[in-house]
């Protein structure tokens, strides 16, 4: 049993980087601000001084440019992280990183291969205004070839990510810039994997499930705690995933529970949630008491001042009205 430290979940992604790059020669990390700067998140503190300018690259302010430029070295065999310092800005470099990386493998005839992990901020990261707070997963994991996590919490930041820069396939890796600073427990080992398309049961629970992944696990969690007081025992399952999706693991819950909120912090039309809704109405037709009940962020673009943007986003008073409603103690 690997020995337990309480960091920050921006630690958990530097050791999850460096611990690779140690391993792997091939591995390089590229972005605004990666180097000189020590990320504009403080990400990859240290790493310029350990690596190297030849490793840890310092890009000019073109995302097009530096991810394309990524994806060509990750087709001659390197092993590229490419930095967005907010995932809103991933979409100038939206041909490359959809019309190229996840197309590579299936158009060269399995010749050219596209082993690259594409990790920085998304969602709303705080009073930045509706064109730096993009939710990008219903977007991007609509997109065959391609790989997408989120992780909640700093053990599975970084065993994800670990993962992530293993894998031969093109990894969309996003993380929460309220998140960075949040604690958790890590296990010690360079060997710490966590796998994908493995969901992971937050809390056990008998009367709802509650589905979700990435920041509003934390939301699922804290109004369980809340619905627990009223005798409504939820059980809360961290997807950790989109791409792949265990379907499998809310399912079962579901075929116990009997009722299923799913919490997506994307808008809701075309979104990751409507999927697993989609899917979880398929395999619990005849298990379900009620329609699965969705929470999402707001249709409408994110705002800037403070009140409107929390009440724009999922949140704890929202889940344990869908709770309610679908369990019938509206």
């Amino acid at each position: 049993m690997s020995a337990l430290r309480e960091i920050e979940y921006r630690d958990a992604l530097r050791e999850a980087m460096a611990e690779e790059m140690r391993r792997d020669k091939r591995v390089f990390l590229l972005g605004e601000e990666v180097a000189e700067y020590n990320g504009a998140y403080k990400v990859s503190k240290g790493m310029l001084e350990e690596f190297g300018a030849s490793r840890i690259i310092d890009t000019p302010i073109s995302e097009s440019g530096f991810a394309g430029m990524a994806i060509g070295a990750a087709m001659q065999g390197l092993r590229p992280i490419v930095e967005f310092m907010s995932w809103s800005f991933s979409l100038v470099a939206a041909d490359p990183i959809l019309n190229n990386a996840p197309k590579m493998l299936y158009m060269s005839g399995g010749q050219f291969g596209c082993p690259i992990v594409f990790r920085g901020n998304d969602g709303a990261g705080g009073q930045l205004g509706s064109t730096h707070s993009w939710c990008v997963e219903g977007m991007y994991s609509n997109v065959p070839g391609l790989k997408m996590a989120i992780p909640a919490t700093p053990d599975d930041a970084k065993g994800l990510l670990k993962t992530a820069i293993r894998d031969d396939d093109p990894v969309f890796f996003l993380e929460s810039e309220r998140m960075l600073g949040m604690k958790g427990h890590v296990p010690e080992g360079d060997e710490i994997l966590v796998p994908f398309g493995k969901a992971r049961t937050r809390r056990e629970g008998t009367d709802c499930t509650i589905a979700t992944w990435g920041r509003p696990v934390h939301f699922a969690l804290e109004a369980a705690e809340a619905l627990a007081k009223d005798g409504i025992n939820c059980e809360v399952i961290d997807l950790r995933t989109i791409r792949p999706l265990d379907v499998g693991s809310v399912v079962r819950s579901v075929k116990k529970t009997s009722t299923c909120v799913v919490v997506d912090q994307s808008w809701s039309f075309g979104s990751p949630g409507s999927e697993l809704a989609s899917q979880v109405h398929r395999h619990c037709f005849d298990d379900l008491d009620n329609y699965v009940h969705r929470v999402h962020t707001a249709d409408v673009p994110a705002p800037y001042a403070f009140n409107l943007e929390q009440e724009y986003l999922p949140n704890a008073r929202k889940i344990c009205e869908a709770v309610r409603a679908a369990t019938y103690n509206a």
